[in-house]
Order: structure tokens, then sequence, then C-alpha cells
């Protein structure tokens, strides 16, 4: 039997088709405390969760599960021929849906999910689980960063012996993990597809395929499929101008880079080669971080990285490689505008311009008036206010919140969950002069993870905000500020500690700690001018029940004060 599970107050979901896939999604939704039902037609499964999860109910008809208003969300890992049907039948009882890649195996049934789940305000999101690797998210930061430099080329190799399947093909099976991945690591879709395949077991249901991508950038691509090969082999190669990088999946070490070089020497070109340098990873399960980040999704009703917009993106190349293996090489057919979602994975207002060549995650919101310039890249799931100026050599994480009225320049880099206000300033050279051009000089300001920028105030370059700090309202910064720290003033003090919730910290109890009295997190100061959270690590995301506000800051204040006062009588 499995240990008891987390509590989880935001979602609870049924796990639907509980075979060799979905097994693993019903031990991380349990795990994460979200698990209410399990549901399959087979007996033998049954009697087996049974014995696992004694407390979660289970059921074998699929339309107990719709009819029941207690399960707000479903998972789906059924066989991709039933994704439609069954999909579609969840979003219209009202639920959120999670589906097992392929969205769907035909385009037109993919747009409709992505309309319909719009249509019902439902979270309707794709498991692409790559997108969730900690390999592949570092990548995708090191291509954004320009570590590897202009991308020339990328491949993957998914091979394996088994599990065969015959109800769809291994272009069907395999590619979608790799396309994905593509995708979003070159942020854009491919203009013409080919591909080749071979049928060894089942007639017309190809063992092996060879799919090629030509992109609009000129950037070329290859993924190889096959469940007819003697060895396991899971492997991406993103070759740069700069660097080379393989994400091995088998391998102990999962991201490598390579500084090759190619030097001319008598006008023939010779390869010079390097060490690699391994990437250290952070070490997360990534189908647990699918799972949380779904869980996430459902709380703050807010679009997956890979939601159905991105699962019908991944959806158009299947079937344009599908078409190419019968008939050639074609192009790629542009979206039906009537049917389909966009290709960019972003909003921009109609006022705002995004420049070609800059970058923008997914499910970002850019409003009135922005102008987000060449080369620049932002994160997925930001939001950009009215009137916003966003420079080429700024870099933006994810989940960043710029308010209207903000410049962010060159030289600026915003990590993770930055809050901006209103006006505030920043900043990239110290002694500006505009008959002195110092455009090559511009000095580093760095936001780090969660922290946040009050309305009009300044952060002069080249200093550090830590993580988790709370800059306030006018404030001008001129010199680095330590994690957690609270900072106000002209020129900024520091006058106390900030919860990670944003939560001015009372002096520490007679055991040494102070308490946020929103989360109940710990925080304790390791050494004099240091503050750690004991309850969390600092580069963790919240837990989804922690991540949306139940109470109004005056509202916990005016708790606070009476417990003090009842405690002192």
């Amino acid at each position: 039997m499995q240990s008891a599970p987390a509590t989880n107050r935001h979602a609870s979901v049924a796990v639907v088709g509980v075979g060799y896939w979905g097994k693993n999604l019903v031990r991380n939704f349990y795990e994460l405390g979200a698990l209410s039902v399990l549901c399959d037609a087979q007996g033998a499964v049954e009697a087996n969760c049974r014995k696992q999860y004694e407390r979660v109910r289970f059921c074998r008809d699929f339309r107990e599960v719709l009819a029941d208003p207690s399960i707000t969300a479903v998972a789906l890992a059924t066989p991709a021929v039933t994704h439609y049907e069954m999909a579609k039948a969840a979003l219209e009882a009202g639920k959120d849906v999670l589906v097992e890649k392929p969205l769907a195996i035909d385009v037109t049934h993919g747009a409709a999910l992505v309309e319909l789940a719009q249509a019902k305000g439902r979270i309707l999101m794709v498991g692409h689980i790559l997108r969730y690797h900690p390999a592949i998210l570092k990548l995708q930061e090191l291509i954004a960063g320009g570590a590897l430099g202009k991308i020339n080329y990328l491949y993957s190799n998914r091979l394996n012996i088994g599990k065969i399947r015959t109800e769809e093909n291994i272009l069907w099976s395999f590619a979608p993990h790799d396309i994905s991945v593509m995708l979003a690591l070159l942020n854009e879709m491919p203009a013409r597809v080919s591909c080749q395949g071979g049928a060894y077991l089942n007639r017309d249901v190809s063992d092996v395929t060879l799919s090629h991508f030509d992109f609009p950038s000129g950037v070329q691509a290859h993924i190889f499929v096959s469940w007819l090969h003697p060895v396991k082999e899971q492997r991406l190669v993103v070759v740069g101008s700069e660097k080379m990088a393989v994400f091995d999946d088998t391998s102990e070490h999962k991201l490598v880079l390579y500084p090759h070089k190619v030097e001319w020497k008598n006008r023939v070109p010779t390869a010079v080669k390097a060490d690699g340098e391994v990437i250290v990873l952070d070490d997360r399960e990534p189908l647990r971080a699918e799972c949380q980040h779904f869980l996430d999704c459902v709380a703050s009703r807010t679009p997956a990285v890979s939601d159905g917009a991105e699962g019908l993106r991944v959806l158009r190349v299947l079937d344009a490689c599908q078409r190419a293996l019968f008939d050639g090489p074609a192009p790629l057919e542009p979206a039906d505008t009537a049917r389909e979602t966009p290709q960019l994975p972003y909003f921009a207002h109609e006022s705002a311009y995004v420049d070609e060549g800059a970058s923008v995650g997914d499910g970002t919101k850019i409003w009135h008036f922005s102008h987000v310039m060449k080369g620049a890249r932002i994160g997925a799931r930001c939001v950009i206010g009215q009137n916003v100026n966003v420079d080429g050599g700024a870099v933006t994480g994810n989940n960043v919140k710029i308010q209207n009225n903000v410049s962010v320049y060159t030289g600026t880099v915003i990590e993770d969950d930055v809050f901006l206000g209103p006006s505030c300033v920043l900043t990239n050279v110290t002694n500006p002069r505009s008959q002195v051009n110092r455009h090559s000089l511009y000095e580093t300001t760095w936001l780090k993870r969660g922290c946040t920028i009050g309305a009009n105030a300044t952060i002069v370059c080249g200093v550090t905000i830590g993580r988790y700090a709370f800059v306030g309202a006018g404030s001008v910064i001129t010199k680095n500020v330590p994690d957690f720290a609270l900072v106000v003033g002209n020129s900024g003090r520091q006058v106390g500690w900030m919860s990670r919730h944003g939560h001015r910290l009372e002096s520490p109890g007679e055991d040494g700690l102070m308490r946020c009295p929103e989360s109940g997190y710990r925080y304790q100061e390791s050494e004099p001018g240091v503050l750690r959270c004991l309850d969390l690590d600092e580069e963790l995301p919240l837990p989804a029940e922690l991540s949306t506000g139940t109470k109004s800051y005056r509202q916990l204040k005016e708790e606070t004060a009476h417990e003090r006062a009842a405690a002192r009588s």
C-alpha cells in the first residue's frame, strides 16, 4: 500500500487509463495529494489499484467521472484514437484536462478541443513530458542566453526495441516528444517537412521513420524514431556556431556542452575539439514536474507550458510528416485561422510591436503600445503592461510582471517571478553622456528570482537585487540588496526582512525564528545579514496550495495584531 499522500486543496483529479503510462500519472498525482478517482475498464487493474491505493475510489465507466461534480480535473492516459472524444466530453462536463500526447490524431479535432477549452474557460494541457525535463529547461535557457551562438542544426534519435503498437505508428508514438522540444527551442514552426519510413511488422503501420524539417530561420533538423532498434537511445544534439549541446536521457550526465570549433588553415576547415562541459541539473522527475505544473495551472487558471495551443502546433507538424510519408516532401500548410489558434505562442495587443528576432515565451501577454525589440528575450507566462519598452539585449525570465511605463534596457537580467512596479527606472550606464558613446560598456543590473521593485523606484545600474527582496516605492538603490531584504528611502537602506509571500517579518521569537503570517514558513538569519527560509528552498516553486492568496494584506495584518494582543493578555 502507498504511504499517505500530501494534501492539495486546489484539484481533485481522476486518472483515466491505468495502464503502461497511466500508472505513472497515478503515482504522481497520489503523492501530490490530488488523486481522487481511478478509472479503467479492466477488472485486473481494479484489483491491483485497490490494493495499492485503498483510499482512492475506483470506477470502470468514464461516464461516472464526467457526472461527478467533486472531480475538477481529468488526466487521460488512453489510446490516442480516444483522446478527442474523451477530452471533448471532459471539457463539456466542466473539467480541466491533461491529455497524454498526441492531443488528437486529426488536426481539425485538435483545433476543436482548443476552441472548446477556451469557450469553457478550462485548462487544456498536453503531456509533452520533455518540456518539463531539467535538461531541456536548461538547454532552453542556454540557447536564449546565446551560449551556443547561432543555432545551425539539430537532430534527435529516439530508438528502442518495443513497446510495439498496432493502433498508431512510430511517428505518432515517439516523435511528438522531440517535435515539441524542437519547436520550443527554436520558437518557430517548420516551413517544409519530408518524411520516409518503413512498415516491417504490420502493413501500413510504420516501425521506423526519419523526418526532416526546414525552418524559416534557416535552421534544419531531423528526427529519427524506431521501435526496431537493438539498443535504447534517447539523444538530442544541438549544433550552434559557438558550442554544441548533447542531451542524452540514458546517460548519467544528461546535458553536456562541447566548445568544439572549426578553424580555417590554408583555406581548409579543420575541427578543433575540446573537452565536454557537464551541466549540473536540478534533480527533479520530469513527470512529477509536469503533474505539479498541471495542478498549479488549475489553481492559478493560467495556461500551461504545454497547453492545447502547443499541442495543436505539434499535431500540425505530425500531420504534415504523415502526409509526407505517403505523398513526398511538401510545405507545411498554414493554419486555418478560422479553426486554429495563431502560431504565435504569446499574445500581443494590436497596438504593441514585437520586432522580428525577438524571443517571447509561451503564454506571455504584451499590452497596449509596448515595444519588444529585436534580440530581446522574454520568458513564458509574463505580463508586459502598457507603454513598456524591452531593449534588444535584455533578458527576462518566466512569470515576470512588468507594469506600465517601464523601460528595460540592455544589460538588465531579470530572473523568474520578478515584479516591476509602474514607472520604476532601470539604467545601464552610471555616467551617461550624449556626446560619449558607451554602447559597449553597459553595466549589468541583476534582478534575482522573486524580487519586487516598487512603483517609481530607481535602480542604479551595476547592482544586484537579491531573491525575494522588496524595494519600496520611490526608493533609490545604489548598492546590492540581500535576499529577502526590505529596502526603502533615498538612498535605499534596509529596514527589515520580507517573507517570500511579501510580508514584513517580525522580530525573532525565543527560538530565533521569524514566521510568515500567510504561509507559516519559518525564516532565520544563518549569519548576520543573511536570511534563509527553513521550509522551502529559495529556487523551488511555491506549492500549488500556497501560490494563490486567500486573504488580503490588511486582513492578515489585523489577524496577526489580534493574535499578539491575545498572547500578551
